[in-house]
């Protein structure tokens, strides 16, 4: 029979403290350029930590249901989206009362949103991650996702250089779609906060009866 040895680990808390310098090194260099840069750059630190932490990932959110039947992450995402709705409808509900233009990302929805779902989804399942979850692992030193950066910037790039042609050959057919003119504001708000309890209590359910099993 083999005999296995446990081989205690290096402690990389020397390199921890050597990256932690070279960031507040970092962060006080770009405060004398700029305050908001060093703003930014503590942001952006904190946000990469909490993303690192809690395995956060649009994919994951999406793909462990099916893989494993957690479904943890997936509620997270609806807890995430239904705080976010609430508030966004709020500034955009009072602007609309104040007459103001209603701020707000509203873009048409058509064709080429179904097929760059489809495109992004098949390579986020490949690459193991979306955006976030791709940098996430990026910083962890994960091969695949260091490949997959690679060609997430470079089709990202080739997107911006070829938006032209898409958006006069296919967005500009599409309308914009804004539920609240097409349903009114109540329907809106309450047919979105309904949903999205429903899908929170449909997960609920998949996790039960996924460890039931």
């Amino acid at each position: 029979m083999k005999e296995f040895t446990l081989t205690r680990k290096k402690s990389q808390l020397p390199y921890a403290m050597v990256l932690l310098l070279i960031l507040v090194l970092f962060g006080i260099y770009l405060s004398r350029v700029g305050k908001i840069l060093a703003v930014r750059w503590i942001f952006g630190i904190a946000f990469g930590f909490v993303l690192q932490r809690s395995r956060f990932c649009f994919t994951a959110a999406v793909r462990d249901p099916v893989l494993t039947g957690n479904t943890s992450l997936f509620r997270a995402v609806l807890i995430a989206t239904t705080v976010a709705m609430v508030g966004f409808s709020y500034i955009q509900f009072a602007a609309h009362l104040s007459g103001c233009p209603v701020p707000g990302m509203i873009k048409p929805a058509g064709v080429h949103t179904l097929l760059g779902g489809i495109i992004f989804g098949i390579g986020a399942v490949l690459s193991g991650g979306c955006a976030s979850g791709t940098l996430m692992r990026v910083g962890e030193g994960h091969l695949v996702n260091m490949i997959a950066l690679v060609f997430f910037i470079a089709g990202s790039a080739a997107g911006a250089y070829h938006f032209g042609w898409f958006k006069e050959n296919i967005i500009k057919f599409a309308r914009p779609v804004f539920l609240p003119d097409i349903l009114g504001w109540g329907a809106a708000f309450f047919g979105q906060l309904a949903f999205l309890l429903i899908l929170y209590w449909l997960a609920l359910w998949w996790d039960y009866n996924s460890r039931a099993e």
